[in-house]
Order: structure tokens, then sequence, then C-alpha cells
């Protein structure tokens, strides 16, 4: 099989070409899918592509046309494609659904630590010979109420995770994890009542329709003052300016952002010799109060193997004309 690979990264490479082990030929782009860039598609039976790849109706219509039968996502979410109308065309779709919850997890709990405990902060004064403890003091996580927004495999290992420290567990969840409820006393409530009274939320939702804004100016008002918000999820589920305003306010004590509303362009990329034009990005930026990262919560070795091996188990299914688990219906 022919595969074209959209969105490339270096740190990916050497994965994607060990797990594809030589059976199918691969022509690998480093360029987002786009209306500018789906023809170089032309000749393959595949493409592959990545979170911010642009999947839309018109570009399914050329890929179609050029012959192209299959879309394998190198992610676990998928609103970066039409599905309806990949399904009308007859073309197949697989994502990778579970990688390394744990990656993301752990992640996430360790923003939290180094928000808490300041620890950016103070690796920079050290870098500048300041050991002053001045303005470092942070709180202990035990006994803390920690808010789960959504409680699938990533929630779950954060509420493994938490419930070690003996922080006090609330979920929200449109279907409620009675392992979790058993295990570490989770408590499942509303999406208010969770805001309300939690110290910390963190974010594990998929990114729909009902979950756009998840996190907005009312539900920022409703939250105890100085809480801390860690969005390891998707971007689009926080309303990016009305955190802003929550940060400036004092409403939002902390604030960890893996992800981003308007990362397409930005994040995975070099920026150091450009003038930054997201004034969004520039004004978090300016907050000391504030972790960025560059959407690497699941960067480890362990998920980019698990990654590139199940996307070729996809593809290869799909040649085969067998079932696919991982097909999106």
């Amino acid at each position: 099989m022919k595969i074209a690979i959209f969105n490339i990264h270096n740190w990916e490479r050497e994965y994607i070409q060990s797990a594809n082990n030589g059976r199918h030929t691969l022509k690998m782009f480093e360029t987002y899918l786009s209306s500018d860039t789906v023809d170089l598609a032309k000749g393959c039976d595949a493409i592959c592509i990545f979170t911010e790849d642009n999947a839309s109706a018109p570009i399914l219509d050329r890929l179609h046309e050029l012959g192209v039968r299959y879309v394998a996502l190198r992610s676990a979410g998928f609103n970066n494609i039409d599905v309806p109308h990949a399904q009308k065309l007859g073309i197949r779709m697989a994502r990778v659904p579970e990688y390394s919850p744990y990656a993301i997890a752990e992640f996430t709990v360790g923003v939290m630590l180094a928000l808490n405990r300041k620890l950016v902060r103070t690796h920079y004064r050290i870098m500048e010979m300041n050991f002053s403890l001045n303005g470092l003091v942070g709180f202990d996580m035990n006994g803390k109420i920690v808010g789960i927004i959504g409680t699938g495999k990533i929630g779950r290992v954060v509420a493994k995770i938490l419930h070690g420290f003996g922080c006090k567990l609330l979920a929200y969840d449109i279907v409620e994890d009675p392992d979790l409820i058993e295990k570490y006393g989770i408590t499942y409530t509303d999406l208010d009542a969770l805001c309300k009274q939690s110290d910390i939320i963190t974010l594990h939702s998929p990114l729909i329709a009902e979950t756009h804004h998840l996190i907005n100016e009312d539900r920022i008002s409703g939250m105890k003052k100085g809480v801390m918000l860690i969005n390891a999820g998707r971007g689009g589920l926080v309303n990016t300016q009305d955190v802003i305003n929550g940060l400036k306010s004092g409403q939002i004590g902390y604030f960890g952002m893996d992800v981003y509303e308007e990362e397409k362009g930005l994040y995975f990329e070099d920026h150091s010799e450009d003038i930054l034009q997201d004034d969004s990005m520039a004004r978090l930026m300016t907050l000391r109060n504030v972790l960025i990262s560059s959407h690497q919560a699941f960067l480890t070795d362990t998920a980019l193997q698990n990654i590139a091996r199940i996307t070729f188990e996809n593809l290869d299914c799909f040649e085969k004309g067998e079932v696919c688990s991982n097909e999106i219906k």
C-alpha cells in the first residue's frame, strides 16, 4: 500500500519507520493536509494524519478523486475529519484510541505539582543566583478536593495517582465508573457542583459540540476563588479569553495549559525568530501563575511506539479487508 503521511515531525519519524518495517511505501510530508497540499496524496491508497490536519468535506472529495480510500489518524481525537462525509464517500477511517493514558495522566499531575510548588519560577531564580524562598509558598496536595472532568482511560489514571496523594476526588462524566467509586472513593456529581467545590479541576473530556467551551465565564464565576485549572485534553474545552479574565481577576489562581484553541500553526513548530501574532497567547505568557506546554502530555517513548504500531495495524486491516476494531463508525 502507498501511504501519504502528512504533518510528520522529527520526534515521531523513527517510530513510524520502525513500525512500518518496510511493509508499505511511505511518502512523508512535513506540511499539514489542506486544500493546498491535498494533491501530494496523488497515487496513494491511504493518508495518515495528525491532530491539526484538515480533513473537511472538500478535501475528502479531492482525496476520493485521487483514489485515496483510507484515512489513518495518529491520534485518539478525530474532530478534524468530517466523518459523515467520509462515510458517504466510502472512505474508511481509523484512529488510535489508546496509546498511553499513563503518559498524559502523569504529565497532568506533574503540571499540578509544578504550578503548586512554583518549580519553573524557582529554576529561573536559581539560574540568577537568587536562592530566596519569598513568594514560593505552595500547598499540600493531601486533603485537597480535585474535580476530574471525564473519567475515561486518562481520567481513571489521574484518579489513581491523586488518590495516592490523599486527595478527595469528585468526577463528572455522562457514564459513571463503579470501579472508581469502589477503589478510590470518587464521588460523581454534576458539573456545576464539581466546579463549586473543587480546589483543582482537570479536564479529560473529548472535544465534541456538547463540550466546546465547557469552561466559560459562567462556570469560572462559580469556582472557588484561586482554583487551579489544568487542561491537557483539548484546547476548545475552555474559552481562552474567559480563562484570561479569570486569571486577571484572581478567580483562577493557577492555569496549566498543554493544549490551546488556536494551536494550529503555532504548536509543534519553532517560532523563536518570529513575532508572536496571537494576542491571547502573548497575554498568557506574561502570567507567572500559568504553565504553558506545547501539546506534549502524550510525548513518551511508550506512547510514540504504540501510536505508530496501532496506526499500521489499522492500515493492515484495511488493506486486507478485515474488520478494524479502531475504525471510526
